[in-house]
């Protein structure tokens, strides 16, 4: 192919304003990046060369803050098929089949317009997945709200699951687990991200790196608009009192459209047609087409006035820029096109050649038949800004004396102020409104158990699920809280009798340029990297999002993890519900009674303080190993681990899930009861089994603490001595928060 004339800068676009320091600073670009652009161009650019610098340089784009931290993390294992780089992580099944899987933020569109913010993440996560050739077949997600009194909560609760559910519904893939937490940090910030696991043969994987000169560049999917302009750019900014005005760069989605992409897609690849294909996600066609050629060293020529338009009088900058959803970009074989437009047309979606591959590693662009943009591609990559930020790390506070904390005067009403809380009370109204068993796979549903799982349809495997993260606890010490993030996510999947095999991570961070901000990014990075690397464990996928703050004040840093395991016959799995009577249940791991960072201490004492429960990586792997290998062996017929509100909510939520009380004594000795009950100490694990001695015994043959607690039957909860609670009376302070909260007067 023969290189574009470059005699001539490329024409400017009617009524194109001149570069200025002001539109250049509008575009989210510091002054010495626009001299990086400056020297790769070698000539002041066209206002559709700088949106895609602008989009590109990104911080949603380029992780130009956090690059640096993310090559920290443990990447590869035997079983991993594709890791860091891709649309998703890859990882092998067995089997021939492989789990496809990514978690993904839509923070700052949710906040500015909740319910297509949230639906258009799930849309982005969903064709992120598919894009590489797997069907979904599960929705998850982590949310965090403000503080329930806030003004703007409840409005942003109420439009982000009906989001959510709209979406994950209509495209008929089940929404099967999840968090949602309240805290004031997120009052003017909240957090949505959106993760999808699919399934796919290991044989049929898609990527997107581009081949072929010559090679068509093809358009699929929904035409293209002006929402989301500047998207990319708006979520790499702080929010301010202007942020409500940004609501124009918030995309529109339409699940349907979706539903038909995704089945024409997978129709195509079950062809040999495809080279490379990539979905239009933040900065859309610009990153799309811009991906695919440099990951293909190529470049590439496109005619944007071939671009199927949904507006009229649209321009090049606006076409580049736009978000607009259900979007594709794909590579095609030659000769190809006509077998790919009727499968495209058959299912009501537009179809268009804008272009095709060159020798010339160049990004081309023409309009009308004037060339508007012409922009080399390595220097895009080579030359991004990458920093490495002043970060300070956040100090260990010191250790909170569990004596200094009173004890509940009142043990019954503790319990029920704690399982009534907002961080504990049942969500049953957010995830009733997603279909969690659509496609009849869903083996352990929304509250069932610690993880999700979902039968691998076709054999006997399950894939188990999870996202976890506790933000109070990285707060107060980032590396201890991405360390036990990793190892609770670790714990909850092991807790069903699944083998954890790999992570994709979602970094919710403030603003990178404050020194201690970009202390927790690096001491959560630490952390993690280290549990990730102990536990075999590794990072496939995953997204960053930085810049979550209000008028300078930054959300908790949330580093959520999204972990997916399997196990091998999914009866054998358990869930975490005592549903019958005789039951032994037995705690295994060490309880000292850790009351620092705890729900007992915030909830019932107003305190967030000390330092979070520490996390020792080998008595995680000692101590779930073993629980795994109970389970698989049938001798654990429920198990929980423990983490938020410790062992006695643990209990509780037994009891709650499978409808059969229980009572429990104290071991002898127990000097706090209160720290023995709430406290939140890591690396444990309730099991109920029909022989207490012998788990007990094979535990501690393995060196671990164990201890019978009790034993399960009854209507109540019984603590001898402290609690005596009928679980009718527990359910329902349980279960009435959310409906409550969610009916009163604003």
């Amino acid at each position: 192919m023969s290189k574009p004339a470059m005699s001539a800068p490329p024409v400017k676009l009617p009524n194109e304003p001149a570069i200025t320091p002001q539109i250049v600073a509008e575009h989210g670009l510091a002054p010495d990046e626009y001299q990086r652009v400056l020297s790769i161009m070698g000539r002041t650019p066209t206002m559709v060369e700088l949106g895609i610098f602008s989009a590109m340089w990104s911080e949603h784009c380029s992780y130009k803050s956090s690059k640096v931290w993310l090559k920290k993390l443990p990447t590869s294992a035997p079983w991993v098929i594709q890791g860091p780089g891709e649309n998703a992580g890859v990882i092998d099944i067995g089997d021939g089949q492989a789990a496809i899987f990514k978690m993904e933020s839509h923070n700052h569109p949710s906040y500015i317009e909740p319910y297509q913010g949230a639906a258009t993440g799930v849309g982005g996560i969903l064709r992120d997945v598919f894009t590489m050739g797997a069907r979904p077949v599960a929705n998850l997600n982590a949310l965090r709200f403000g503080d329930p009194s806030h003004p703007k909560t409840r409005h942003l609760v109420s439009g982000v699951v009906a989001g959510i559910g709209g979406y994950g519904n209509c495209m008929g893939i089940p929404t099967v687990g999840g968090e949602t937490n309240f805290h004031a940090a997120y009052n003017g910030n909240i957090l949505v991200n959106a993760m999808t696991v699919g399934i796919a043969p290991t044989n049929k994987i898609f990527y997107a790196a581009a081949a072929g000169l010559g090679n068509p560049m093809v358009y699929v999917g929904s035409k293209t608009g002006r929402d989301g302009i500047h998207g990319a750019t708006m979520s790499s900014t702080e929010f301010n009192e202007d942020s409500e005005s940004k609501r124009p760069t918030v995309q529109v989605g339409d699940p349907f459209v979706e539903k038909l992409l995704l089945e024409a897609c997978l129709e195509l690849m079950a062809t040999d047609a495809i080279i490379a294909i990539q979905d239009m996600g933040a900065a859309g066609l610009t990153s799309s087409s811009f991906e695919m050629a440099a990951k293909g060293g190529l470049g590439l020529e496109m005619a944007l006035d071939k671009v199927p338009m949904r507006e009229d009088g649209m321009n090049p900058y606006e076409l580049m820029l736009s978000e607009s959803q259900e979007r594709m970009l794909m590579v095609l074989k030659p000769g190809r096109e006509d077998q790919a437009r009727k499968i495209f047309e058959k299912w009501e979606l537009d179809f268009a050649v804008i272009g095709h591959l060159t020798d010339t590693k160049r990004m081309v662009l023409s309009w009308h038949g004037d060339i508007v943009a012409d922009i080399p591609i390595p220097p895009l990559v080579t030359e991004a800004p990458m920093y490495e930020r002043p970060w300070t790390l956040t100090p260990l506070p010191a250790t909170l004396d569990a004596a200094k904390v009173p004890a509940p005067k009142d043990y019954k009403a503790s319990l029920l102020a704690l399982m009534g809380s907002p961080d504990l009370a049942s969500k049953a109204w957010i995830w009733h409104q997603y279909d969690h068993l659509i496609m009849g796979n869903t083996a352990i549903r929304p509250q069932d158990g610690d993880a999700a799982l979902v039968r691998v349809p076709g054999g006997h495997k399950g894939l188990a699920m999870t996202s976890d993260c506790t933000p109070r606890y990285v707060q107060a010490h980032p590396e201890t809280g991405g360390r036990q993030a990793v190892a609770e996510a670790w714990r909850n999947i092991t807790a069903t009798g699944a083998r954890p095999l790999a992570v994709t991570d979602n970094m919710n961070f403030g603003n990178p340029q404050k020194p201690e901000i970009m202390g927790q990014f690096a001491g959560a990075i630490m952390g993690m990297a280290e549990a990730c690397t102990v536990l075999d464990f590794p990072v496939v996928s995953g997204n960053v999002s930085l810049y979550n703050e209000t008028e300078g004040r930054p959300i908790l840093p949330t580093p959520t993890i999204g972990a997916v395991g399997v196990i091998d016959d999914i009866s054998k799995a358990v869930g975490s519900r005592l549903t019958k009577a005789g039951l032994a249940l037995v705690l295994l791991g060490e309880t000292k009674g850790w009351l620092g960072q705890s729900l007992y201490l915030r909830e019932l004492h107003g305190r967030e303080e000390g330092a979070p429960p520490p996390v020792d990586l080998a008595v995680e792997r000692r101590n779930g190993d073993f629980v795994r290998g109970q389970i698989l062996g049938s001798r654990i017929a429920a198990c929980h681990d423990l983490s938020d509100g410790g062992l006695l909510v643990g209990v509780a939520e037994m009891c709650l899930a499978g409808g059969t009380g229980v009572t429990i004594k104290l071991p002898a000795g127990t000097a706090a009861p209160h720290a023995f009950l709430y406290g939140e100490d890591q690396g444990r694990y309730l099991a109920a089994t029909d022989d207490g001695d012998a788990l007990v015994a094979a535990a501690k043959a393995a060196g671990i603490p164990a201890v019978l607690l009790g034993y399960a039957g009854g209507q109540a909860l019984v603590v001898e001595g402290l609690v005596n609670l009928p679980l009718a009376e527990l359910r329902a302070v349980h279960e009435a928060w959310l409906p409550t909260y969610m009916n009163s007067a604003a």
